[in-house]
């Protein structure tokens, strides 16, 4: 099995891991995110240049033309016949025809708390940067904004409730563990909820590190990694001074792990290939953790790595 990963420069195919010559077979810019789901044909591309969808494990692509430029996350219902797209400014589409059109959900527009998301440093505006359904739950869509907290709709889209409070509005991530668990990667702190969003507890109180992007889990192990403060500050001596850890009982403890590229390098995004898992950090460096439980270096693409998934032949 083979790997897509999508950078600040667009999206690299790679055959093998450890990479061998990894080819840019999308030159989109910047690529928040690569997917593909169980029952949705293709792999997807969420990009700053739009969405993209390749039919041919990444070899070719074709925009699939959501009404606004910037997408930001994407995500397929259960059954295939919904696809959603997160975008910035925060609107959430939904194509119900394989991504010949689309249609805005506009009860998201309707959430009480829209007109405090925004920041500066986002044009005073946000984004939906993650999305994401369970298979247990089908019409259940789960949407994390950056800057604008959690929030949930139960009837695929059309309405929606915030799950905002008691977690960090600054949302860069929500992975789902199952239908009510979700944990929550932010600015300012890792989250997990049991309940779908309406309490959250904080995993990272012992942790000295804030600046979450991305975890992930793998039979029944968690990987999580945090920088010292916002990218703003990684580009000095010490770099992003990051920590790798992991934890086998959903956060409530952590190990913290050496690996190739830190602590100057911060791991963005994760994946599993061949039943392992692998990272990308923003250097360009893609790690391997090894079945001794080190990580090992697992290669390099030309760009700082946004997102990774497994998806080829």
């Amino acid at each position: 099995m083979g790997l897509l990963i999508g950078t600040r420069d667009g999206v690299f195919r790679a055959a093998t891991v450890p990479l061998e010559d990894p080819d840019q077979v999308l030159d989109s810019g910047d690529t928040l995110r690569v997917r593909s789901f169980p029952d949705a044909d293709g792999v997807f591309a969420a990009t700053k240049s739009g969405l993209y969808r390749s039919r041919d494990e990444g070899r070719t692509w074709e925009n699939l033309a959501v009404p606004q430029e910037e997408v930001y996350s994407v995500v397929a219902s259960p059954d295939g016949e919904r696809l959603y797209a997160g975008t910035h400014p925060a609107h959430l589409y939904v194509s119900t025809d394989d991504g010949a059109t689309w249609d805005e959900l506009e009860g998201f527009q309707d959430l009480p708390s829209r007109d405090e998301w925004h920041t500066p440093r986002h044009r005073n505006e946000a984004h939906v940067r993650s999305l994401d359904v369970h298979p247990a739950a089908p019409d259940r869509v789960i949407a994390g904004v950056e800057v604008g907290g959690v929030h949930v709709s139960d009837d695929r889209g059309e309405s929606w409730t915030e799950r905002r409070d008691g977690v960090h509005d600054d949302v860069h991530h929500v992975f789902v563990l199952g239908p009510d668990s979700y944990i929550a990667s932010t600015g300012d702190g890792l989250y997990r909820t049991e309940d779908v969003g309406q309490s959250w507890s904080r995993l990272d109180t012992d942790l000295d590190h804030r600046y979450f992007r991305e975890a992930f889990e793998l039979d029944g192990r968690l990987y999580a990694a945090a920088a010292r403060s916002s990218p703003g500050t990684w580009s000095g001596e010490n770099g992003a001074d990051a920590i790798l850890v992991e934890s086998t009982d959903t956060g409530e403890t952590f190990d913290e792990r050496s690996y190739p590229g830190g602590p100057a390098e911060v791991v963005l995004a994760w994946t599993a290939v061949d039943g392992e898992v692998v990272a990308g950090t923003n250097d360009g460096r893609l790690i391997r953790h090894e079945a001794d439980g080190t990580w090992a270096d697992a290669g390099h693409v030309p760009a700082s790595i946004r997102s990774l998934t497994a998806n080829l032949g």
